[in-house]
């Protein structure tokens, strides 16, 4: 039973590793929604001199969404990310990962509604899988989006009025 000091335990540091994205912006066009996905990059968090991985690869960008068409609102309901391979094919996620899906909700937890010429912009933060990490492995990134259209149209009602009985 001495007083002697105990060592303190020696806690791992750990880092972001980033992997830029190839172009870091890129165009998306779904039907009448278009838009882009900015500032790509894949980071994922591992333990200094072990290269243990603490926290798996994830994407994060901006997507920014916009209604393209002249008569038309939509309602964006969910979007799903696809990571294709080399040989056309989804790349799947390591067991116990959650899909890359996009949800879009307004202000009031309802879908997020475009009305023509109107966008939307969200940040991204979705599962990478780690087989995409591999040299020459990935090919294209895909966006699925669930979207409602549904007719949009302005009309005037006009009616007469008068003033103080003029």
């Amino acid at each position: 039973f001495g007083c002697a000091p105990q060592k303190p335990a020696v806690k791992a540091v750990i880092e972001d590793k980033v992997y830029t994205v190839t172009p870091a912006e890129v165009q998306v066009k779904a039907g009448i929604v278009g838009g882009n996905l900015t500032q790509m990059k894949v980071t994922e968090r591992v333990e200094q001199g072990s290269g243990r991985i603490e926290s798996a690869a994830k994407l994060s960008g901006n997507l920014k969404l916009i209604n393209n068409s002249a008569d038309q609102s939509i309602r964006l309901l969910a979007g799903r990310i696809l990571y294709i391979d080399d040989k056309d094919q989804p790349i799947k996620l390591e067991d116990a990962r959650t899909e890359p899906t996009l949800k879009f909700q307004s202000t009031h937890n309802a879908a997020e509604r475009l009305d023509p010429g109107q966008e939307a912009t969200q940040p991204v933060e979705v599962e990478f899988p780690a087989a995409a990490l591999k040299e020459k492995k990935l090919k294209e990134i895909r966006i699925e989006l669930a979207y409602i259209p549904s007719s949009y149209k302005v009309q005037t009602a006009a009616f007469p009025v008068s003033i103080g009985g003029q």
